[in-house]
């Protein structure tokens, strides 16, 4: 039998790893804008200087309104594609191998019987 207790408290740990990242590239970008904001645009078109806040919303406003931050989208079904045809050209023995490997992927689990 195996045991993944382990698998769970490293899924959480990755969880709360990502999220951690996540609020951090926000942070970062809403000084970013903050920063370039406040030192350009008061100066060129007499606007008022924004606060973080208000950075950060501006920042998701723009996302919404021009969908910037792309990642790739579109190649999944050339991937998808790919992968189908590997499969249709495993033996039921590496499907399997492959199964096993895939169930246990970056948990730390790797299959291993307890006693």
């Amino acid at each position: 039998m195996f045991s993944h207790d382990g698998c769970h408290n490293m899924r959480f740990r990755k969880g709360v790893g990502i999220v951690l990242i996540v609020a951090a590239i926000a942070v970062a970008l809403g000084f970013v804008v903050m920063g370039l904001w406040n030192s350009l645009l008061p100066g060129l078109f007499g606007f008022r200087p924004l606060h973080f806040w208000q950075a950060l919303g501006l920042l998701a406003l723009t996302r919404i309104l021009f969908g910037g931050f792309h990642r790739g989208h579109g190649h999944g079904f050339h991937r998808r594609h790919h992968m189908i045809e590997r499969w249709q050209h495993m033996t039921p023995e590496e499907r399997e191998k492959f199964r096993s490997g895939f169930r246990h992927r970056g948990c730390g689990c790797h299959g291993e019987p307890q006693a």
